[in-house]
């Protein structure tokens, strides 16, 4: 019997149970340096060494050392301390940065691709519109008008990451919506929103959650951008963006300043990129 997307992933964490070592490399890696950085951010607190904006001028500019593993900057601030610290801002944007955009997307896609017609029409006008402008640019003119911060960003990032989802929750729910089970459902009497929500959702949702993956990369890449042009997380917040911000002038002498948090942004999205992968490998779904 072939299993439908909503099977397969209701019956995943048993199928990788069951499998161990069998799970694809690209999965557990990608889960194993996500998880790493998830528990650094949540016990900050507990794991850094010292305070990230507690300035300290008689350590400016050290090198890494016993005292500083990965030496402090023109403040004296501690570097790994503000790189585990910013992990919270850089996931904050990621994740959160990802959820309204999926919800909003999802539920468009799905209105449109049921219903068709005007409805349809209309709903793919404004999509168009959202995509004839470059993302970036788009971004970055409706924080200019919110203001620069977090919640500007959160806000840009909603109004225009809904995109990709709508057209893939659209194009699953254009196919599913013919599809014998739905067929079933209508002819003994269930409610559109019934079958909307319970029928064709769960199928058609599964492409969007591991694009969801590789969108988080994108979004903290966007995000760390932002802090670094000045329009996303302000100083002195420990985010990587903006540490990388501070350490250009340096980086001929201390290049530590914005060299780690450029490795961190590359090593968290690395395992984000790993786990979208070996997911999508493991639901057999083509991203």
């Amino acid at each position: 019997m072939t299993l439908t997307p909503a099977h397969r992933a209701a019956t995943l964490p048993f199928r990788l149970a069951a499998q161990g070592l069998a799970a694809p490399a690209a999965l557990k890696l990608g889960a194993a340096i996500s998880l790493a950085w998830l528990f650094l951010a949540l016990a900050a607190p507990l794991v850094a060494p010292y305070d990230p904006i507690a300035q300290d001028l008689e350590q400016t500019l050290r090198h890494p050392g016993w005292a500083h593993w990965l030496g402090t900057d023109n403040f004296g601030r501690d570097v790994l301390s503000r790189i585990i610290w910013g992990a919270r801002f850089d996931l904050a944007m990621g994740l959160l940065g990802v959820i309204v955009p999926f919800i909003l997307g999802s539920a468009i896609g799905l209105v449109a691709g049921y219903f068709g017609g005007l409805v349809d029409t209309l709903l793919m006008r404004l999509l168009d519109i959202t995509i004839s402008f470059p993302f970036f640019v788009l971004v970055i003119a409706i924080i200019s008008v919110l203001g620069a911060g977090l919640a500007s960003f959160f806000i840009a990032v909603a109004l225009v990451g809904w995109v990709s989802y709508a057209r893939l929750i659209r194009s699953q729910t254009l196919v599913l919506k013919h599809s014998d089970f739905v067929l079933a459902a209508r002819n003994l009497g269930y409610s559109r929103r019934r079958i909307m929500a319970r029928h064709i959702l769960p199928n058609a949702v599964l492409p969007a959650v591991v694009f969801s993956m590789s969108d988080v990369v994108l979004t903290i890449l966007l995000g760390s951008s932002l802090s670094y042009l000045g329009l996303g997380v302000q100083p002195p917040a420990a985010e990587w963006g903006v540490m990388i911000a501070e350490g250009q002038t340096f980086l001929a002498t201390a290049w530590w300043i914005s060299f780690f948090p450029g490795l961190a942004i590359v090593t968290l999205a690395l395992g984000f990129s790993l786990l979208a992968d070996g997911l999508a490998e493991t639901l057999g779904i083509r991203e």
